[in-house]
């Protein structure tokens, strides 16, 4: 995998170019001077579309869940 290292100026400037390098395979390493900061890599394919109700009947809250907690636990909440 090739890396590519630029400074934070570089990138906002020619971020398009460095998003189609990521998308490419390639690593790009962000630094603030000499001190890496970041790293641009892509995150690879997104699988699907999301389905409203595809978890529906696989996730169960009890109902200790709508219990009210005890007060030493709310104590130090603002």
């Amino acid at each position: 995998m090739k890396t590519s290292v630029v400074t934070i100026h570089e990138a906002k400037t020619h971020l398009s170019r460095l998003l189609q390098k990521a998308a490419q395979g390639e690593e790009v390493i962000i630094a603030r001077g000499s001190k890496p900061v970041a790293r641009l890599v892509a995150i690879g394919e997104v699988k699907g579309k999301r389905v409203p109700g595809a978890l529906k009947g696989k996730l169960i809250v009890g109902p200790e869940f709508f219990e009210a907690l005890p007060p030493d636990e709310t104590a130090g909440w603002g």
